[in-house]
């Protein structure tokens, strides 16, 4: 049984800087962590790869610093790590990130689970997860915060998703993807032995050639959402502030309300 989950490398800063020719995050060069939502669900690969013997593949798309939150994975128990990397990525909307990512996982062939964090914090869509099920044709489970059973023998995953108002019991075939919550689990640190078998572990590189893509369908020219416009809010103006008891408040605060309404 083989199980891919797929992670995304974000900037570790809120002082993010824009490209103003693409209107994309500049990566280079800004200190970088694995997005925390992928953290639960490179947690939960590893806790059914203990429980079930899975083969467990991490898989990014991202810079050749993305290599680092790789190796990461490697160290906390992952079996192994392909890198999706290449110039012509760049500036690929969620529509194409997420094609990226189906047809390396078709690559790596025979995947049983596909596991994503819910959402990514630095664009917080939640759709490349469902992206990638889309492209696959996989039934897919969003908003995960349990696995009550995973049965490989006759490919069924029966779990619990958060809902606005309560939860679900799903009972889905496999191969399937899902996308986790924080509530599922809690993320491992890693161990010093897991970190020095890390670093001597070959990472593949693929590039669109490697997984079958045209150039014409990934990057800014392959993205059919494109941001046309990037701009920081004006900050709001000072606010009344009404004095005296309450009933002169309430007084003084009709009074600026009719001004505006009438």
């Amino acid at each position: 049984m083989k199980i891919v989950v797929c992670l995304k490398q974000v900037p570790d800063t809120t002082d993010v800087k824009i490209n103003p020719e693409t209107n994309t995050l500049i990566r280079e060069g800004v200190a970088s962590i694995i997005n925390p939502f992928d953290m639960y669900a490179i947690e939960e690969a590893i806790l059914l790869k203990e429980r079930f013997g899975a083969h467990t593949v991490a898989l990014t798309m991202g810079p050749p610093q993305a290599e680092t939150a790789l190796r990461e994975t490697l160290a906390l128990g992952i079996d192994e790590a392909v890198h999706l990397c290449d110039r012509a990525f760049a500036g690929s909307d969620t529509w194409a990130t997420s094609l990226v990512l189906a047809k390396a996982i078709e690559k790596i062939g025979e995947v049983d689970l596909v596991i994503c964090g819910k959402q990514a914090s630095d664009g917080d869509t939640a759709q490349v997860g469902p992206g990638i099920a889309a492209h696959l044709n996989l039934p897919q489970a969003t908003y995960v915060r349990k696995v009550d059973e995973f049965d490989p023998e006759h490919n069924k995953i029966r779990l619990e998703r958060l809902l606005e108002e309560g939860s679900e019991i799903l009972e889905i075939q496999m191969p399937a993807l899902i996308t986790v919550v924080k509530e599922i689990n809690d993320p491992r640190l890693p161990s010093l032995r897991g970190k020095m078998k890390a670093k001597g572990q070959t990472i593949p590189v693929w590039g669109y050639r490697d997984i079958g893509v045209e150039e014409r369908q990934i990057g800014l020219q392959g993205s059919p959402t494109q941001v046309v416009k990037i701009f920081t809010p004006p900050p709001r103006e000072k606010g009344m502030v009404f004095e005296g008891e309450p009933e002169e408040c309430v007084e003084q605060l009709v009074g600026e309300l009719k001004k505006h309404l009438l």
